[in-house]
């Protein structure tokens, strides 16, 4: 084992808040300590980014109107989804998809503006600058499950439309509604698997050697 690894109970740690972080979406209102809420945003904060462009911006939305109209952005675009899936439809709208309204605190995670001019690890692949951005997301998640806070991704919300209702300047990109908070328990599966909606795919089919598609 390496000399620089964690104690046995740090490591076991980190990868039980790996395990059981969840994309929660029922929530049980409450607050989050802004002492709390600084130590995770911190934890967003020391992700990686490609050329050290440090891309995310995070918008706390404190304005209870404001979050209502952010949510009315997130229904339509899930009754828009419902209408693309077709015979899955009446499924897909029993499904819970976001606890904007019932979450203590949303946070939207956007790509800054004027992000072209920052080449370094983005010539071939610009889209680096978003996974800079999920890899904060991330870690917000992981310190928050840790910290026995529920939080959830909602995706569901047309960029340009959301963007123009939070104020951004040309060039930004929401890319994640965050909706964080107390919880009454954390799902013992990823809700869409305890659904029937989906089933998690083993890692063995994920992983290849060599060649695409050839597993070692």
């Amino acid at each position: 084992m390496s000399d620089q690894a964690f104690s046995d109970a740090e490591r076991a740690a980190v990868y039980r808040a790996i395990a059981e972080r969840r994309d929660m979406r029922h929530f049980s209102g409450g607050s989050v300590e802004p002492a709390l809420l600084a130590r995770l945003l911190e934890a967003a904060h020391h992700a990686p980014s490609v050329g050290l462009m440090q891309p995310w911006r995070f918008i706390r939305v404190t304005d209870r109107q404001l979050r209502a109209r952010i949510r009315a952005h997130v229904e339509l675009e899930r009754i828009q989804t419902a209408e693309a899936l077709g015979e899955r439809s009446d499924h897909f709208m029993k499904l819970k998809v976001e606890g904007i309204e019932q979450c203590a605190e949303v946070l939207v995670a956007a790509l800054m503006d004027d992000r072209e001019k920052h080449i370094f690890g983005r010539r071939t692949l610009p889209e680096m600058d978003m996974a800079s951005l999920s890899c904060a997301i991330q870690n917000l998640w992981l310190a928050a499950r840790a910290e026995g806070l529920g939080m959830g991704w909602v995706s569901m919300f047309e960029p340009q439309a959301l963007a123009e209702v939070l104020g951004m300047p040309v060039g930004a990109k929401p890319l994640a509604i965050l909706c964080l908070g107390p919880v009454a328990e954390f799902y013992p599966q990823p809700m869409l698997v305890m659904e029937g909606w989906a089933q998690a795919r083993p890692l063995s089919e994920l992983v290849y050697e060599n060649t695409w598609g050839v597993h070692p």
